[in-house]
């Protein structure tokens, strides 16, 4: 087969230098590579050798002929650089690939139908957990879950985004890709100020990542350093530190989670039925300590003062299905001292915590992965609003809520307060507001002392629908902090496809995708006997 690529569209295709049949070697000229989708095609396996790393396997579904949308591989750290592609012969679609100094379709990147306006989303793509969650000189680090290539899960590197605010996001180039130990899966981030791990050049504090590698011989932990605050990374070249599969006769062992105590690292690890805990000087040679059942995935572990008392302080072990543990920590063993409690629901999933937080700010903030997806779109996937978690006495003991951070509060416009309305009243005010194109914020206190339900819905979807007599909370058990006050407070975050609802001052919360009619509808306020105490409406610009 011929594989020398021609000029397509005014854009020079893969600069061929050498070819065989199913080879190509290529010299970077261009920033971008852009790359035609269909999901009418299989995935074909593409080998990409670049100098200096790891031979990186990859799973493309090609465009032969019409593209669904196109993806983009950013190579502007490999310019001047020969990068050599090996996949099937006979390949049809390979004179498609082309470099460019733009993103093919950038232009409409963030201007989509159905692109979430407050949420973080990927410019293309699919993205799940969020990965390596750190601040650190000034900057809020994202990484995540993220498969450039195409808008189903796969091919696992880690995207990468940086912010100053915890709400305005800039998106950097993929942080990890595959390699030949496996696929990038999920992780943390620390600094190593001390430089313990020796990764540290001319006073540097390297910033250490951790991350599962999931592969042939199983899921194993491995480390990375950057030098550059997280431009760049380096894989260690002696992983995987932990080989724990065989030990526990699973592959289940992932998700590292780092953070320092007293004079040692403390790595969380999910392994088979729960969360261990391993330990380390060097961030290197990881020793296991001790093992938590019950949980499942992307473990967390922190303190939280209570009620904000720094004297009075206690631990979560927390999971990825948003269910947690309060108890102690020693830095090698966590002890429970009461069972599993949740404080949300709904479309969360995996979420993490930010490492580093500077001790003057001292908030323990929180972004999860939303499993909302976006059809018709060439993205995937979706973050939820970062929230501040907090241990606060409720009327069963302490616990975890949680309330938007301040930063994206800041960024709605007020549009009314009112108080003491009929339903009718309030619902004449909703109306006035059905159109919104961007993002719209509703706080409403309903007054319940002689109703028997209430409910909020737009489109006809119930974004709170409170049974009394089940003391159901759409469909979830909740139960008042006051049963005798008859009120519910609910604070709605509605976005283009997803709403968040925080319940009570955060004592519960929950997730949901929204329903896109073709048309703006109403909202509508249903209940028996039903007041409004309380009613203010905020909008919210696009972020974007």
């Amino acid at each position: 087969m011929n594989t020398r690529n021609t000029i397509s569209a005014g854009c020079l295709a893969l600069s061929m230098l050498t070819a065989t049949a199913a080879e190509t070697t290529f010299k970077v000229t261009k920033h971008y590579l852009n790359i035609p989708v269909s999901h009418k095609c299989e995935r074909v396996r593409f080998n990409v050798e670049i100098p200096g790393e790891s031979p990186m396997p990859l799973d493309i579904r090609l465009a032969s002929d019409h593209p669904d949308y196109w993806v983009f591989a950013d190579l502007s750290a490999y310019k001047g650089k020969k990068i050599k592609v090996s996949y099937p012969d006979n390949l049809k679609g390979i004179d498609k690939i082309y470099q460019a100094d733009t993103i093919r379709g950038g232009a409409d990147f963030y201007k989509e139908k159905n692109r979430p306006q407050f949420h973080f989303t990927t410019r293309n793509g699919w993205i799940n957990d969020p990965n390596g969650l750190i601040w650190n000189d000034g900057e809020y680090h994202l990484f995540y879950q993220h498969n450039p290539y195409e808008r189903d899960w796969g091919n696992m590197h880690w995207g990468h985004a940086v912010s100053l605010d915890l709400v305005h996001w800039k998106e950097l180039p993929v942080a990890l890709r595959p390699d030949t130990i496996g696929t990038m899966f999920s992780g943390s981030a620390v600094i190593d100020y001390e430089n313990t791990s020796g990764f540290g050049k001319s006073g540097t504090s390297p910033m250490v990542v951790a991350y599962t590698a999931d592969g042939d011989k199983g899921q194993r932990q491995c480390i990375a350093y950057s030098l550059d605050n997280g431009r760049s990374f380096k894989k260690y070249d002696g992983n995987p530190v932990i080989d724990s599969g065989k030990k526990w006769n699973t592959r289940d062992t992932r998700d590292p989670k780092m953070f320092r105590y007293d004079d040692h690292w403390v790595m969380v690890l999910n392994e088979r039925d729960g969360h261990s805990i391993y330990t380390s000087n060097n961030l290197k040679d990881w020793t296991y300590s001790s093992h938590v059942t019950g949980f499942w995935e992307c473990p967390e572990l922190f303190e939280l003062p209570v009620d904000g008392n720094p004297d009075n302080t206690m631990w979560v072990m927390y999971g990825a299905s948003g269910t947690y543990m309060l108890g102690d920590f020693d830095g090698y063993t966590f002890t429970p001292c009461s069972g599993k409690h949740v404080f949300t629901a709904g479309t969360g999933y995996a979420a993490q915590t930010f490492n580093n937080i500077p001790a003057s700010d001292g908030r323990r903030i929180q972004i999860g992965w939303s499993r909302i997806g976006h059809p018709g779109m060439n993205f995937n996937g979706m973050m939820l609003m970062p929230v501040e978690l907090k241990l606060q006495t409720t009327k069963e003991g302490p616990r975890l809520v949680s309330n938007p951070v301040s930063e994206i509060e800041a960024l709605c416009e007020s549009k009314g307060k009112w108080s003491g309305l009929t339903q009718q009243e309030a619902e004449d005010i909703l109306r006035g507001f059905s159109g919104f194109e961007d993002g719209l914020r509703v706080k409403v206190t309903f007054a319940l002392s002689h109703a028997t339900d209430a409910s909020l819905s737009l489109a006809d979807q119930r974004l709170v629908d409170y049974d009394m007599n089940g003391t159901r909370l759409n469909g979830y058990f909740y139960s008042p902090q006051d049963p005798t006050s008859m009120e519910l407070t609910t604070d709605i975050w509605i976005d283009r496809t997803s709403a968040e609802v925080f319940v009570d001052g955060g004592v519960f919360s929950y997730s949901m995708p929204r329903d896109l009619p073709a048309n703006p509808v109403p909202f509508s306020i249903r209940g028996n006997n039903l007041k409004i105490k309380e009613l203010e409406i905020y909008t919210i610009p696009s972020i974007w």
